[in-house]
């Protein structure tokens, strides 16, 4: 995208600033803030409110992913083009970058690695962590100069603005990093906190980066949309597909890079086979399995790799997708080191949720010597899934995630008491029970 209007293109380190209009008169003492935009209405309204409080903006524009989807369409033109007229309307200068290379080779060879070994990873928490706040933070603060980042996303942190400009000024060494930790806060609206989705971010990213919508609430976001005039953004529908990627049928777009091999489907409660599929990596545990000539439900609890198996359960709520114990690999933390209780007493009373708007879940963690934690839950969830990420809170701060590499036992295997109690406290009044 460019031509006539644009105010500025950026292409992996190239700097083309356009006309000079107003935006570039105003006084260099004034904090320039870079801000990603992705076309959709909290990017847009995030880069109002630092315009609003009398911020240098600069909006860039991520490519990811230079693909056709299903019907020929490369979304992000589109996107783009949205971006660009919000830009045109703030009168903010406009960058787009590409990381096409570097999503492939840290983001999405590694979903389809995860796959593969039958785990089902979370391209938007790696995507974060790797292109937007690590390639993007990089490309605003050292080509564009940036004093600081901010995105639209709904989370707050433990600094105002102003401590945000000073890092540049004080740097990162490892003392003050390690000394004065900045915390990441759960977003105001409960309902759009996306700290879930943040928890793998690096300490030297966050202290770097503002978030505008922290504050507020989605409907109040949408109103001020409306009152800016950003009609064009307002009718779009939010994406809820694969990070940079869209919106696809699964099964033929993971198809595309991973050979079918056919398996059985196969009861948890008998061994009996109930039909066949086409690859493991298809399917997630807590999936419904459609099986052809069953009646009933029936839905994945695991799966076996060596043997293609995927086995199944009849019933959306069967003990067999439950477990109330899990193990990460080495965590995260955003502080950078552990929790001071954490480290003193070895275990530590925290929440837990390994998807975005699951409720939190209470639990115990436990540190292990190599760094991994074991995590025990007050109750049995649903289909916690290797490869997911087990987020961690402690009250409103997101203290960091890691990878889920191995599940408890199921309320299935785990002994009749354990059933039992099951039967009493998980399952709904009208929910049957093998």
């Amino acid at each position: 995208p460019g031509g006539p209007g644009w105010s500025g293109v950026c292409r992996r380190g190239e700097r083309r600033p356009g006309p000079g209009r107003g935006w570039w008169r105003m006084s260099s003492s004034l904090r320039r803030v870079a801000c990603a935009v992705s076309g959709g209405v909290d990017s847009a309204v995030a880069a109002l409110l630092l315009r609003r409080r009398g911020y240098q903006v600069m909006d860039v524009f991520m490519k990811n992913w230079d693909m056709l989807d299903e019907r020929g369409i490369c979304t992000s033109d589109q996107d783009c083009r949205d971006a660009h007229q919000l830009c045109e309307m703030l009168d903010i200068p406009f960058y787009q970058v590409s990381f096409v290379k570097e999503y492939w080779h840290e983001v999405f060879s590694n979903l389809v690695k995860e796959y593969e070994m039958g785990r089902t990873p979370n391209p938007d928490i790696t995507c974060n962590k790797n292109i937007k706040f690590k390639c993007l933070l990089h490309f605003a603060m050292e080509m564009l100069g940036a004093d600081a980042m901010a995105t639209g996303h709904y989370a707050r942190t433990s600094q105002g603005d102003e401590e945000v400009f000073q890092q540049k000024s004080i740097g990162n060494t490892e003392d003050i990093l390690h000394n004065h930790a900045v915390k990441l806060l759960k977003a105001a609206d409960p309902q759009k906190d996306q700290t879930f989705f943040l928890s793998q971010i690096s300490q030297r990213a966050l202290r770097h980066t503002i978030f505008p919508l922290g504050e507020f609430r989605k409907n109040l976001v949408k109103e001020m949309a409306a009152e800016a005039g950003f009609h064009h953004i307002l009718k779009r529908k939010e994406s809820m597909g694969i990070c940079f990627i869209g919106e696809r049928n699964f099964e033929n777009f993971i198809l595309e890079y991973l050979e079918p091999r056919p398996g059985n489907f196969v009861s948890i409660e008998d061994g009996k086979i109930m039909g066949t599929h086409k690859g493991w990596f298809l399917f997630t545990l807590g999936q419904r399995a459609r099986i052809g000539g069953q009646r009933d439900a029936w839905f994945v609890v695991d799966k076996e790799i060596k043997t293609g198996d995927v086995f199944v359960a009849p019933g959306t709520c069967h003990p067999a997708l439950y477990r109330n114990s899990l193990e990460t690999d080495p965590v995260h933390w955003i502080a950078q080191n552990p929790p001071a209780e954490l480290l003193r007493d070895g275990v530590m009373q925290c929440s837990f949720r390994f998807q975005h708007q699951m409720p939190l879940v209470q639990c115990q963690i436990t540190l292990n010597a190599d760094s991994t934690v074991l995590v025990n839950l007050v109750k049995p969830v649903r289909a916690p899934t290797p490869g997911q990420y087990a987020v961690l809170y402690k009250d409103d701060e997101c203290l960091g995630s890691g990878k889920i590499t191995k599940l408890g036992l199921s309320m299935y295997k785990a002994g009749e008491d354990k059933l039992a109690n099951f039967r009493r406290s998980v399952l709904p009044d009208n929910e049957s029970m093998p």
